[in-house]
Formats: structure tokens, C-alpha cells, sequence
């Protein structure tokens, strides 16, 4: 059975995008989710089917907004091994190894975080339109590190909450090309899609959405820096597009700099992530050390040629 929201704008919210303005009302599911919803006829304005995530919303529009039961999927349960850092009755925090996909995707359908997960938990949310996948947020298929999956639709949905007041703690380390200048920088760059090469995405001015990378150097030498990255929002690919911005791109990207002879990824770990569990209101913080691969990519560039 669908859930229908009903929404009245006011006058302080006049002209903004539709999906801009219902992910703001915090009811629970992203704006990718909220976009899905639009362009599939499932968004009504003043009784009006609306599909057009530009829209500009109006003072008195009322909105509703439907939210249908979560779709089943066909996803075999599969036995792989999960390093977990934290599980309770609500969501579960693990430790990606590189190489894993978060969902299935094409040329992706078998060995991922969704098949494992649901091989080991019994429940997990449905909020993202289909039943039990469970993934609040993803890390790329070759950047390691903490991830959380909630197992409910209300630890779900206070997760991405926190998300979108951007109150989650996330920290990266990096590897990347370059000795960098300042100690600390910000990153204030919008990204969006690649005009041309629609796999990519860039700094994009014009249609961007807005992202915030805060960067503290950790240590530099010969001609390479150990960084670490705080991000405060949450766009696709967006440390290795504001480090690649910056002409310092990780090193192993292949998509956004080179290929390395030192290590076959990006050298890229989520290090911290840190949230105030939906459930007990207690706020918690889990690490994981940087991988053995990043390290040694470390020693062969440290060591005297």
C-alpha cells in the first residue's frame, strides 16, 4: 500500500525546484529517490500530475506526494564475508573492502554489499523503493572503508536526515598526485553530470549541484601528498572530482587522472563516519585504518629510488 504526504508551501519557499523543495521537507527518502518519484507521475500539485523535477514550487500549492510499497527485487542472498564494525537491531556498520559494489548494476549483479547483506541480516529497510536493500549511502566499487545500512524504515529514514542536515561526521584519507601549497583548503565547487563524457561527473557551474570538500594535509613527500577530506555533502564521485579540480587527483583514479604502477585503485579510504543512531539519540563514531595496499603504495613512494 502506498504512503500519500500531503504538503502546503508557504511563502518563504516560493520558486524553488520541486525536487529541492520536498527534499527538504524531511520526509524520509533522498532527493534521488524524490526525483525518481517525479519523473514516474507519483508527485500530484493542486490535484495536477506534475513531472518535471524543475518546477517551481508556489505560495498555497498544495502537494502530494505518493510513496509506494517497496518493490520487491531479485537479489540472491550471497555468503560473503562482511568485516563488521557495529550491528544492533537497527542498522549494521561495516568495513567495504575495495573491489565491492554497493548495488547491483550492470556488468555488477553478483558479489555485492546488497547480496551479502541480505544473506546475513533478516530485515533491512525498504525506504528506498525496494524491499530490504538497506543502503543509506554508497562508496565507490574501489574506495574501502565504513559504510552503515539500516535495517528499518525509521533508522533509515533518520539516517538520511542526518545526511541531509549534513550532520554526519565523514572523513576520507587520500593519496594524491602532487605536493600541495596550503596545510587546509575548502573546496566549495558545484558538480554535475559531464557535458561530454556522460560516465564522468565535473565541476559543473552552470547546472551543478552545490559541494563542500574540506582538505587538511597530513604529510607530503616526493612529489605526493597524504591527505585527509572532510566532505559536507554527499555528490556522486566527489572527492576524486574536487582533487582532480584542484590538478591533484588520487592517485590509481583512472577515470579522473591515471592508471598507477603502485597500487590498482584509487587510493581512497573512508576512514570515520560518525551519526547519532536514530533509535538511542547516541551519537557514534567508528574508524577503520588505512588499508594495507594504501600503505604500502606509501612505503614504494617514500622509499629512495
Amino acid at each position: 500500500m502506498s504512503i500519500i504526504k500531503e504538503i502546503k508551501v508557504l511563502e518563504e519557499d516560493k520558486d524553488k525546484r520541486l525536487d529541492l523543495y520536498l527534499s527538504m521537507q524531511k520526509i524520509g527518502i533522498s532527493r534521488s529517490r524524490i526525483q525518481n518519484l517525479i519523473e514516474n507521475s507519483k508527485i500530484r500539485i493542486n490535484s495536477r500530475l506534475e513531472n518535471k523535477c524543475r518546477y517551481k514550487v508556489k505560495p498555497e500549492d498544495i502537494i502530494l506526494v505518493e510513496i509506494p510499497e517497496a518493490e520487491k527485487i531479485n537479489i540472491q542472498p550471497e555468503k560473503i564475508p562482511l568485516k563488521i564494525l557495529y550491528e544492533d537491531d537497527h542498522l549494521i556498520v561495516i568495513n567495504k573492502p575495495k573491489g565491492m559494489v554497493t548495488h547491483p548494476a550492470k556488468g555488477n549483479y553478483s558479489g555485492t554489499l546488497v547480496s551479502a547483506l541480505l544473506y546475513h541480516c533478516k530485515n533491512l529497510s525498504g525506504i528506498n523503493g525496494y524491499l530490504r536493500p538497506g543502503i543509506v549511502h554508497r562508496l565507490d566499487k574501489d574506495t574501502t572503508g565504513v559504510m552503515v545500512a539500516a535495517k528499518d524504515d525509521i533508522t533509515h529514514a533518520g539516517l538520511v536526515k542526518q545526511w541531509q542536515d549534513r550532520t554526519i561526521t565523514r572523513k576520507y584519507i587520500a593519496l594524491v598526485n602532487g605536493e600541495m601549497d596550503k596545510s587546509e583548503l575548502t573546496v566549495d565547487e558545484p558538480i554535475g553530470r559531464h557535458k561530454v563524457q556522460r560516465q564522468r561527473m565535473a565541476v559543473n557551474l552552470s547546472s551543478g549541484r552545490n559541494a563542500i570538500s574540506k582538505i587538511k594535509i597530513l604529510e607530503k613527500f616526493n612529489g605526493v601528498s597524504l591527505i585527509e577530506v572532510r566532505i559536507l555533502t554527499g555528490r556522486t564521485h566527489q572527492i576524486r572530482v574536487h582533487l582532480s579540480y584542484l590538478k591533484h587527483p588520487v592517485i590509481g583514479d583512472a577515470l579522473y587522472g591515471k592508471k598507477s604502477d603502485i597500487i590498482d585503485r584509487q587510493a581512497l579510504h573512508a576512514a570515520v563516519l560518525g551519526f547519532t543512531h536514530p533509535i538511542t539519540n547516541k551519537y557514534m563514531e567508528f574508524s577503520s585504518p588505512i588499508p594495507k595496499d594504501m600503505k604500502q603504495a606509501v612505503k614504494l613512494i617514500k622509499k629512495p629510488s
